[in-house]
This record gives structure tokens, C-alpha cells and sequence, in this order.
């Protein structure tokens, strides 16, 4: 198991809120635990689904334009 915080900031748009949101709804189809935090989102899976969730985060931000995401990993325990 791995975890995984991550924040979305996308760039030159009106709808950010919108963009992070649909990103954030792809986590349903994934097979991770996640928590929605205020300025991140916090991912929990096998490495396999945890990565996988990331790039389909990235990929469908992206969609909507230019965007930056911020990623810490880590596979200690108790996170």
C-alpha cells in the first residue's frame, strides 16, 4: 500500500472548482480510498492503483487546459 496527497491547480481558468471536481469524481471508478481535504486530496491503494489514479487525475484536468499537480508518495506506514 501506498499513499498519495495530491493538489490540483488549474491555470488561466474561471472554473477551477469545476476541473478539480470532475477530477476528483474519476477517483470513484479506481479502487483507492480517498479523502477530500479543503486544498488536497489524500489517495490510499496498491502502488498499481494508486499511480493509475493520478495519471487519470492528471489526464482529465488537463482536458479543461493548462494545470499544475503536486504530488507527495510515500509507503510508510500510518499515513
Amino acid at each position: 500500500m501506498i499513499h498519495a496527497e495530491v493538489a490540483l491547480y488549474p491555470l488561466k481558468t474561471s472554473h477551477a472548482s469545476e476541473v478539480i471536481n470532475s477530477s476528483i469524481d474519476t477517483l470513484r471508478n479506481q479502487g483507492v480510498q480517498y479523502s477530500v481535504g479543503s486544498m488536497d486530496t489524500h489517495i490510499h491503494g496498491s502502488e498499481e492503483q494508486v499511480w493509475s489514479s493520478l495519471r487519470t487525475l492528471f489526464d482529465t484536468a488537463q482536458r479543461a487546459g493548462e494545470v499544475s499537480m503536486v504530488v507527495t508518495i510515500t509507503n510508510a506506514a500510518g499515513h
